[in-house]
């Protein structure tokens, strides 16, 4: 079995506990939000994440760290939820365990993740532009944007909802009309 596929089964039950006990607390939306910073953060800090997956280090020191992290006035279900995967264990399958339970929000909630990638910074009228247009494709309630800057694009966007690829690039159009010569000089 691929590392994804035990990743992705041992991180989907972890995910479902989590919203489970956001609902029954009527928190999903503040357990979301704080999961997004989390995330945030774990993806500007790679010494973070090293720290988190070492297995080396104890859980306490872990725990310690997390609680640094979260701050004062932490979400309750959110530190309890970290602390009981140091307890377990699987503190090193973080990310894709509140990756997984954004998805899950997500689902709830009647949102699609849209994933720009642009030559430039988007504007908000071009972001709205974009989650309008997406919004009609989908026939979603809600739509939330992840940017991503690529210059290599030279202009225009890429936009992924799930499997689907809307490729309004430069670099795609030139691509295709390559494609399109070289089969009409056969």
């Amino acid at each position: 079995m691929s590392t994804s596929i035990v990743t992705s089964e041992i991180a989907e039950p972890y995910a479902q506990a989590l919203l489970s006990l956001a609902q029954s607390n009527g928190s999903v939306e503040p357990v979301a939000q704080s999961t997004a910073e989390l995330l945030e953060l774990l993806k500007q800090s790679d010494e973070l994440s090293a720290f988190l997956g070492n297995p080396l280090i104890e859980g306490e020191t872990k725990k310690g760290v997390l609680q640094q992290v979260l701050g004062e006035n932490p979400n309750p279900n959110l530190k309890n939820f970290l602390l009981l995967l140091v307890d377990r264990g699987r503190i090193s399958l973080l990310t894709p365990i509140l990756k997984q339970f954004q998805a899950l929000v997500r689902e709830l909630n009647q949102t699609v993740l849209a994933e720009i990638t642009s030559a430039v910074e988007l504007t908000e009228q071009q972001r709205e532009t974009i989650r309008r247009k997406v919004k009609s494709l989908t026939s979603a309630q809600q739509v939330e944007l992840e940017t991503r800057i690529d210059p290599d694009l030279l202009g225009g966007v890429i936009i992924q909802v799930g499997s689907q690829v809307i490729d309004a690039s430069l670099r795609g159009q030139l691509r295709r009309i390559g494609v399109q010569l070289s089969a009409t000089a056969r």
